[in-house]
């Protein structure tokens, strides 16, 4: 009951945050072209700081376990691959990057830190599993999200060249380098500037959360059921039944094990919407699985959790 409860507090502010959205929208507060600039802005400035000042401010070489990020990465990397495999049985090709990208996509740096931090103390190996996920997350999200781009209907040599421009001048790409070139060098980071970037940063998800409530639209998501619904399976209970096990048999206990658990089943990240409708996406099916899998992933980690307890292996 204690693991459900955390669960509820960490996921049910995110789906209030949504409902905002919609409700703002409903009053007049919020227009459809506003919810978009505010979601570009939450694309261009606050999600690349938030994702800068997380990896800038760890010390790696304090908790380095390459066997742990080699293991994250792999998974991560399979991940992506099923989900593009999957999205070969939807005939609509407009649908598949965000299908591909919401379905391996978890709120892995959200989420990890504070799950693990509420059961154990610390943040543990939350710093590893993001250093071996997240970057590969979303390189790997510009790269489904220009391919699958609609409009475009072959892979041809100015669609390479197209993609590779857009990894180099994607916003969270450049705040993900210079995070990791910021952590290399062993830079300090004077507490006024800590302070700016954590409260840049800290607009992100309230925002991003907000935008896609106000352009949610029940029909269209509905229209889309059947693959959001394949998404949120895989995305809270296909990967972990998968990949769980192979972690316990590999060794890998307690704050490893919380880290991985996280890294493969909680909720989607809104980043997924973000992106998806900055790169000339719908955004529909995105946010559907975003809003599912925030609300049942509460109960479906807490379900995992108390499977790893059961076995004794956290």
């Amino acid at each position: 009951m204690e693991n459900l409860i955390f669960s509820l507090n960490a996921t049910i502010p995110i789906f209030l945050m949504m409902l905002l959205g919609m409700l703002f929208r409903k009053l007049g507060w919020m227009d459809e072209v506003f919810a978009a600039k505010m979601n570009k802005f939450v694309f261009l400035v606050p999600l690349p700081v938030l994702l800068f000042e997380q990896l800038a401010t760890v010390d790696f070489s304090e908790v380095w376990d390459i066997k742990f990020i080699l293991f994250c990465f792999v998974v991560t990397a399979i991940s992506i691959t099923i989900s593009t495999l999957i999205s070969l049985l939807w005939k609509d090709r407009s649908i598949k990057g965000e299908f591909i990208q919401a379905t391996y996509r978890s709120s892995a740096a959200l989420l990890g830190i504070a799950f693990i931090q509420n059961i154990y103390g610390t943040a543990g190996m939350a710093p590893l599993m993001i250093i071996g996920s997240v970057p590969l997350y979303n390189i790997m999200a510009v790269v489904v999200l220009s391919v699958f781009k609609p409009g475009n209907n072959s892979f041809d040599k100015a669609l390479v060249k197209k993609t590779l421009k857009g990894i180099a001048t994607n916003p969270i790409i450049i705040g993900i380098v210079a995070g990791f070139v910021w952590s290399a060098l062993k830079l300090s980071m004077p507490s006024i500037l800590h302070k700016t970037v954590s409260s840049i940063g800290a607009t992100a998800t309230p925002m991003g959360l907000m935008s896609m409530g106000a352009t949610f639209e029940m029909k269209k998501a509905t229209s889309k059921m059947k693959p959001t619904l394949v998404a949120v399976f895989m995305k809270l209970v296909g990967f972990c039944a998968v990949f769980l096990p192979v972690a316990a048999v590999l060794g890998f206990r307690n704050e490893e094990l919380i880290a991985i658990l996280v890294m493969l089943g909680s909720a989607t990240t809104v980043s997924c919407f973000v992106m998806a409708r900055n790169m000339g996406h719908e955004g529909t099916l995105s946010s559907g699985v975003i809003m599912m899998t925030t609300l049942l992933s509460a109960f479906t980690l807490t379900m995992w959790l108390d499977v790893l307890r059961s076995f004794g292996l956290v």
